[in-house]
């Protein structure tokens, strides 16, 4: 037998009983408690659960990167062969990007804002030795194409608050595999990205790891994509790992009473809403779709958006101006009365350009938003806050962190409409309104009185739905309302959602990438590429039998569990 036969395997990554624990007011908590896993180079690993389970901060200890409240307080962390649960920092640093890289959940916050994308991709490679100032450019705008940027030698000058959600998280994915590095962590790396992207960026991720030998921990709330790239799922739950076996075993014969749980909320072909909930669980109210002679709520004819286009080059170089980009060219579509609405297609297409555009939050440069008969395209945006109309239209926003007021607890924002366009009668038992709203999308009433930072990205999310029902509008725009939220609290607030539809006539425009969910949830589906509507009908005939080669595309990208 051979050296190489009898040499056992070393985990390129080695977690023994792992405990985190973060001092609060009241004491102690562990957010995380004797987690155990290993990882050979080459294997992607996916980590599943709720939000709070422990998944992130399990990853952040890993980095090194705790908020000074956090802190290891048992076990240890070996990366090839080296202890990292007490290196300094100088050693840390060296290996943050160039041999342990991270795809942070919330993309915005992980990129400098006033730095241009380009740069800061370069800033990563000199860093860490991986491009000269001669070639760092080039290879900013490759990792730029790499990740499926349109006009990546022009977004190389963008800010991120130029770009979309998604754009941005496809910047923040370059950014990671820039260096190269051994293991990567990818904290809900396809988030924003609608899932033609999402396939794109998946499947290069899984090529570099078999080419380059690297490890991909993933975590994430899509069951779909884990079991589509995983070789092996870990559960979590409560800051405990309750299962860890590979991946068709997880799928196939699911051991752990919550791994059963999950799967039954993942959406899929065939099943409806009621079917994703827990036994036992309350189902909303079935919803019948209006007739198709009801008249509309909202009406949105020849819609545009244009925007100059980023400098290229200083301006005294600049000939004749290039005409402005159109982010939405020329829309039309009609919401009516209880009636939900789904929008979809690719990051960087238009949708969420379009929200803000209903909303009243950006002006438009062409055509026509008619809400309840009054245009309403005309109202400054600033007049609109004032508007009686302002408490008629809310929206759920796609970033739940930046949609926050960091100053407010959970309770303050939830309350925060009220207060502004509730009236006086409102403002009479609004501890209790918030309680009920924290209730219905499943926020434990003691977590009312934390900050956003204490908070994590699904509990945010909840926050943000709370906050655009409480006051029963009419419309509510709902960008990436789920995307932060683990499939069984999704099941509810899908549920929910149905629910206040059937028992308040509420309408919905729902923005998403995951079609899955819209096929639950909306009555019509409109799809949006490059800013122009390429098909719009019924959920069920366009999800069956659709008529456009990009609405294929779509569907055939969509992951979907065993």
């Amino acid at each position: 037998m051979s050296i190489t036969d009898t040499t056992p395997r070393v985990p390129l990554l080695d977690l023994r009983d792992l405990t985190v624990e973060f001092a609060t007011r009241a004491g102690p908590v562990q957010a995380v408690r004797r987690v155990s896993l290993q990882m050979m180079k080459g294997e992607t690993v996916g980590i599943v659960g709720e939000s709070g389970s422990g998944k992130s901060v399990t990853s952040y200890a890993v980095m090194r990167i705790l908020d000074r409240a956090g802190r290891i307080a048992e076990g240890s962390i070996v990366f090839s062969g080296m202890p990292l649960q007490a290196a300094p920092e100088t050693a840390m640093r060296d290996l943050r990007g160039r041999e342990i890289s991270m795809i942070f959940q919330n993309p915005r916050a992980a990129l400098n804002p006033i730095r241009t994308v380009g740069r800061q991709i370069e800033d990563v490679m000199l860093r860490h030795g991986q491009a000269t100032r001669q070639t760092a450019r080039a290879r900013a705008v490759e990792m730029l194409e790499q990740v499926r940027i349109v006009r990546a030698a022009e977004r190389y000058h963008a800010y991120p608050f130029e770009l979309s959600g998604g754009m941005c998280q496809r910047i923040v994915i370059a950014l990671a595999l820039a260096c190269r590095p051994q293991l990567l962590i990818a904290d809900e790396p396809t988030t924003g990205l609608d899932v033609t992207t999402q396939k794109t960026v998946m499947e290069l991720v899984t090529e570099l790891t078999r080419v380059r030998g690297m490890s991909t921990l993933l975590i994430t709330h899509d069951l779909g994509l884990a079991a589509a790239y995983c070789d092996r799922v870990v559960v979590m739950q409560r800051g405990q790992v309750v299962e860890d076996a590979a991946s068709g075993t997880i799928f196939r014969a699911p051991a752990h009473p919550y791994t059963r749980r999950l799967l039954r909320a993942t959406p899929r072909p065939g099943a409806g809403l009621r079917d994703l909930l827990p036994e036992g669980a309350p189902a909303g109210e079935p919803v019948q779709a209006p007739p198709p002679d009801a008249p509309p709520l909202l009406e949105v004819t020849r819609l545009v958006k244009a925007y100059p286009r980023p400098l290229t080059a200083s301006w005294w170089k600049r000939g004749a101006a290039e005409p402005p980009v159109r982010a939405v060219d020329g829309i039309s579509f009609a919401i009516r009365r209880g009636e939900s609405v789904g929008l979809v297609g690719e990051s960087g297409c238009g949708k969420s350009t379009t929200s803000t555009m209903l909303m009243r939050l950006i002006d438009r440069t062409e055509g026509s938003i008619r809400f309840d008969g009054q245009e309403i395209g005309d109202i400054p945006p600033r007049a609109f806050t004032r508007s009686p109309l302002r408490a008629r239209i809310q929206m759920v926003f796609q970033d739940p962190s930046d949609s926050l007021n960091p100053r407010y607890t959970a309770e303050r924002a939830i309350a925060d409409p009220i207060l502004r366009l509730g009236g006086r009668a409102a403002r009479a038992g609004l501890r209790a309104r918030c309680e009920e709203l924290a209730g219905l999308v499943g926020l434990p009433v003691e977590l009312l009185g934390r900050l956003p930072h204490q908070l994590s990205g699904g509990q945010k999310a909840r926050v943000g739905i709370a906050r655009a029902i409480a006051l029963n509008p009419d419309l509510v725009i709902l960008d990436e309302p789920t995307a932060a939220l683990d499939v069984s609290v999704q099941a509810v607030v899908l549920n929910l959602l149905q629910d206040l539809k059937a028992r308040l006539g509420m309408s919905y425009l729902f923005v998403s990438h995951d079609l899955h969910v819209v096929r639950l949830l909306c009555d019509r589906v409109i799809v949006m590429r490059s800013g122009r509507i390429v098909e719009q009908g019924l959920t069920a005939e366009v999800m069956q039998h659709p008529r456009h080669d990009y609405t294929r595309e779509l569907l055939a990208a969509a992951p979907e569990p065993p």
